[in-house]
C-alpha cells in the first residue's frame, strides 16, 4: 500500500502567525491561521481536514461493508462534526459526531444501523482517532 503524504508550515508566532497545508497529491491547499483554527477566520484548519479524512473513509468503509454483506448502496453521504476544546488548559479534539444519509435499496433499519456501527468502529480514520469520542447519527433514506 502507498503512504499518503502532506506538508503544513507555518510562519510567526502562534496569533500572529500564518500557515499553509497542502496535499502530497496536490488535490488540495490551503492557507490556515489562529483565527481559521480558534476563532472564525477564512481559511481551513487541521480539524477540518480530519473531518473529511473520516467522512470519507467511513463513508467508503460503510459501502464496503454493506457491498460484501449483499446489498447495492446507492449514495452514502457523511457530514462529520469535529469539535475542538479546551481541556486542562490545552486544545483538543475532544468529539467526532458521523452525521450520515444513506440510500441503500431493500435492508431494514436494524441492519442498516449495524453496518453502520460496525464502519463507525472499523474504518481505519476511526481506529486511529480512537483516543476521541466518536458519534454516530445515521439516517436510511427511503
Amino acid at each position: 500500500m502507498p503512504k499518503r503524504k502532506a506538508k503544513a508550515t507555518w510562519e510567526g508566532d502562534l496569533k500572529n502567525g500564518k500557515g499553509n497545508m497542502s496535499f502530497g497529491s496536490g488535490a488540495f491547499e490551503g492557507a490556515y491561521s489562529f483565527k481559521s483554527r480558534f476563532e472564525e477566520g477564512t481559511g481551513t484548519n487541521p480539524e477540518e481536514l480530519i473531518g473529511a479524512a473520516h467522512a470519507g473513509c467511513f463513508s467508503m468503509a460503510l459501502s464496503a461493508d454493506l457491498a460484501e454483506g449483499g446489498y447495492d448502496p446507492e449514495s452514502v453521504t457523511t457530514n462529520a462534526d469535529v469539535s475542538l476544546e479546551i481541556v486542562d488548559g490545552d486544545p483538543a479534539i475532544t468529539t467526532i459526531v458521523l452525521n450520515v444519509k444513506a440510500t441503500i435499496p431493500d435492508i431494514d433499519e436494524d441492519t442498516f444501523m449495524e453496518f453502520a456501527q460496525g464502519a463507525k468502529k472499523n474504518c481505519p480514520v476511526s481506529k486511529a482517532l480512537s483516543g476521541v469520542n466518536i458519534e454516530l447519527n445515521a439516517e436510511l433514506n427511503s
